[in-house]
């Protein structure tokens, strides 16, 4: 499903933020990429959602090698990503509703399949009845509900996941991760950088660990 071929990224300014690295997951395969801030985690993932261009390499989505692609069929590529970070990201001037529609309103979905997509994503993560609500006006948690909603919305084959427990407490880490697991059993591939290790160590799923951008456990 997604693989990395010698892949490297170097800032101008800053250096080396990856160096030579190579892994491989298997559709519906659920991994942990973890490292020291800096280590190049994030960089990784904008790779992968194409916010970023690898200096070398090769990156391939679903067997198509994304480095090679032009720059007008990238909205089409993260089409097949759902991205969730740690800071939630939603507009709180826009309801549940409309924040979760927002990537199917950008597709083109008509009205009826936007309605029926966004409340069985929100039935998933347990938040229908809600969807008039506006962000600020629910817990921490659940608007990491609503981020996790959104990225699912589309049905994609990859979801990405910057620190999407950082904010919330243990009980609800366990509940975030559990739904992961969910999208995992039915052929998601979910690749979630965090720095809970002791999270890591207890769902006992595959790591990657980044030390100085080089990739040292795989």
């Amino acid at each position: 499903m997604l693989t990395f071929e010698h892949v490297c990224k170097r800032y101008p300014d800053a250096g080396d933020a990856l160096v030579d690295v190579s892994f491989g997951l298997s559709r519906g395969e659920m991994a942990f990429l973890t490292g020291r801030s800096g280590a190049g985690k994030s960089t990784l993932l904008k790779l992968i959602a194409m916010m970023e261009q690898c200096s070398r390499g090769n990156i391939l989505l679903d067997g198509r090698n994304i480095t090679r692609i032009s720059e007008r069929k990238i909205p089409y590529l993260r089409r097949n990503l759902g991205l969730i970070f740690q800071d939630y990201k939603l507009l709180n001037d826009r309801t549940v509703f409309d924040n979760v529609a927002l990537p199917l309103i950008v597709s083109g979905f008509s009205h009826q399949d936007i309605s029926r997509r966004v409340r069985a994503s929100l039935d998933k993560v347990s938040l229908l009845g809600k969807e008039r609500k506006y962000p600020l006006a629910l817990s921490g948690g659940e608007q990491q509900r609503v981020g996790i909603a959104r990225a699912i919305v589309n049905k994609p084959k990859l979801i990405l996941a910057d620190e999407p427990t950082g904010n919330l407490d243990p009980e609800l880490s366990a509940e975030v991760m559990n739904m992961f697991e969910q999208f995992m059993q039915v052929g998601v591939t979910v690749l979630i950088a965090t720095h809970d290790l002791e999270l890591v160590n207890r769902l006992g799923h595959r790591v990657l660990t980044l030390d100085k951008g080089r990739l040292i456990v795989s």
